[in-house]
């Protein structure tokens, strides 16, 4: 296989036509590990590809509130205490689900890791999720225990019994205090105490050649790459709600292989253990330090800012939360030289006033990820971080994350590219007449990696839709590869709205509202917003008596569309909470019943319907 050309032309296995086939134009790939899991890579082996960390105090993980430093020998120690809890107390073993619910926290890889060290499975939740949200997650991937933090505390057993877990079965990271603290389990600190104080009560899972590739690391929630429901043609049938909420998130199996896999492919593309590359050129440098701003809970933060970077021999800043001034304080005190962000970050960095007041000319590298990057925030990057390479990446939970990403050639990466195919990645792209195209020529992109998820957690139908081949997946992004090798998302296949970097499926919202007594039709589209990238705006059929009170008084009107977004808000995450909602006598459909969202996204996007939206800004 040539690397030398953005493409090749091949032969299909079950065709003779000839195809175009694109390829990383940025080397081979070295062997990757398929008999270790993800804390045996990251903790306990060596790799080509990796750097040494010297000199050897350099601290794994930095506390950012408190400037604690936490080293490779206490991560260990802490890993197998916990272990030996989690055995001890709840026999957690063999392909049990363990359930974190936190932002980030220093001790979240340690909860991964010692879980992972029993041979059991992580799913983590978005600490911002109601109760409902939560039980649903916790109950889809069939979670035996919750790790949970002091903050989300109560919100996490009121999701606890909902599903049927004991208050015993939560365990707490930080102390608490209160009638509650009798109940639940003992806090993260004792039990690790209490695990390092008792006799081994595990061996640790060893795996047999290539089993790696099958043995599952991540439960990840996604809402998949389509996100469309299978609906009835009757508006308001019990069908259309029942698969509406079943599409509403996916939990992508992801074995161990894959991300050790995506670290290897991230390492080679940045030449991170090649000494022939000059110091100057390197994004990777003994002493950096970054800030893990990203929640771990996502793929990206996941596998990137946490494991890809401890990997490269990065000290860690763990911030629990996002927020700006914050967070610019902490890039002056940690003296940050890593940043990883996605767009509403990027903006506020850009325009917000508080930037000017900070120095940041020791950051090295600011990494986009999650939602396309306009090139005039690009332009604007480069003079607030004068020394930095600056560029962005592109991937999803169904790859493990990375796909793209701007190459070590480009200080600045390509404006509005996503970047290049990472070594390891073969891609197609798939016109809309079924042929596939050429360099330069607009498709579906489709993405063959050896970091790709085993499929989505007991949904047959839906792997089969989107994980395509031997070993292919269909991203659901219309995108352009051009002759220098550039990746361009130009548009979307799929209906999956992306909100401040997260994913929002309008068929988890709509079949929501659909429960509201006085809808009785729905559909949810992407409005662009310029700090969320875009928001969900509702257009919505009332029923009779609903559709008559709105007609007569503009009162009515706006009481009704208050209380439709307060319908929303009281049960959902606030990025997927309405920025507005719409009357409309019909939805528009299809003759097979499908929403034809297209229509409605241009009709918000017509000038004069754009100045009469009424946005609610102050939920994002």
């Amino acid at each position: 296989m040539s690397y030398s050309s953005p493409s090749q032309e091949t032969r299909h296995p079950s065709s003779s036509t000839t195809m175009t086939e694109f390829v990383s134009p940025l080397g081979p790939l070295p062997y990757i590990p398929d008999d270790l899991t993800l804390p045996q890579f990251i903790l306990d082996s060596t790799h080509g590809c990796r750097p040494s960390r010297r000199p050897q105090g350099t601290p794994w993980l930095i506390e950012d509130a408190t400037g604690r430093k936490v080293g490779y020998k206490e991560i260990q120690s802490r890993v197998s205490g916990l272990a030996n809890a989690l055995s001890l107390k709840w026999a957690i073993a063999e392909n049990d689900v363990v359930c974190i619910y936190s932002p980030n926290h220093v001790d979240y890889p340690t909860i991964i890791w010692a879980v992972h060290r029993l041979g059991a499975i992580v799913t983590g939740a978005n600490p911002s999720y109601t109760p409902e949200e939560l039980a649903f997650q916790v109950s889809a991937a069939k979670a035996a225990v919750l790790v949970v933090h002091p903050d989300v505390l109560e919100r996490a057993l009121v999701a606890a019994q909902q599903v049927g877990i004991p208050p015993h079965h939560v365990i707490p990271i930080g102390a608490i205090h209160g009638p509650v603290s009798s109940t639940v389990a003992p806090d993260l600190d004792q039990l690790i105490d209490y695990g390092l104080a008792h006799r081994p009560n595990f061996v640790e899972r060893r795996l047999s050649p290539g089993e790696g590739k099958t043995k599952v690391a991540f439960l990840s929630f996604s809402s998949g790459t389509t996100g469309k429901p299978k609906v009835g043609n009757l508006p308001h049938d019990k069908k259309r709600v029942d698969d509406m909420l079943l599409f509403e998130r996916q939990a992508v199996e992801i074995p161990h292989y894959a991300p050790i896999a995506n670290i290897v492919q991230m390492a080679t593309c940045w030449k991170i253990n090649d000494d022939s590359v000059p110091l100057e050129s390197r994004r990777i440098r003994q002493g950096d330090i970054a800030l893990a701003l990203l929640p771990f809970y996502h793929i990206y933060g996941l596998i990137v800012n946490l494991h890809f970077f401890l990997f490269c021999g990065i000290s860690i800043v763990v911030v629990p939360r996002f927020e700006f001034v914050k967070f610019l304080e902490s890039v002056k005190k940690h003296g940050a030289t890593h940043l990883l962000m996605v767009p509403p970050m990027v903006l506020l960095l850009c325009k917000h006033p508080a930037t000017k007041n900070y120095d940041f000319s020791h950051v090295r590298l600011l990494l986009c990820g999650a939602a396309p990057l306009s090139a005039d925030l690009t332009e604007t990057l480069t003079s607030i971080l004068p020394n930095a390479h600056i560029g962005q990446g592109y991937g999803m939970t169904e790859t493990s994350t990375t796909v793209c990403m701007f190459p070590l050639s480009q200080k600045i990466g390509t404006h509005g590219s996503a970047g290049q195919l990472i070594p390891g990645v073969r891609a197609r792209i798939l016109k809309e007449d079924g042929t596939l195209a050429k360099v330069g020529e607009p498709g579906e992109l489709c993405i063959n990696t050896p970091a790709l998820a085993l499929g989505y957690l007991n949904n047959e139908k839906a792997t089969a839709e989107t994980f395509i081949g031997d070993r292919w997946i269909r991203t659901g992004d219309t995108v352009i590869i051009d002759k220098n090798n550039d990746m361009f998302v130009v548009d979307r296949v799929k209906e999956i709205l992306k909100v401040r970097g997260f994913q929002v499926a309008p068929a988890e919202i709509e079949g929501h509202l659909l429960q509201y007594p006085e809808i009785i039709d729905v559909c949810v589209v992407g409005f662009p917003d310029d700090y969320s990238g875009e928001v969900p705006l509702a257009y919505v059929v009332l029923s009779a008596d609903a559709a008559r009170r709105a007609a007569q008084s503009g009162v009515e009107a706006t009481k009704i569309k208050d209380s439709i977004l307060k319908h929303v808000s009281d049960h959902k995450a606030p990025y997927k909470r309405l920025a507005g909602v719409e009357f409309i006598d019909a939805i528009p459909k299809n003759a097979s019943g499908k929403l034809l969202r297209r229509v409605l996204r241009d009709k918000a996007m017509n000038s004069r319907q754009r100045r009469s939206l009424t946005f609610t800004k102050a939920h994002l």
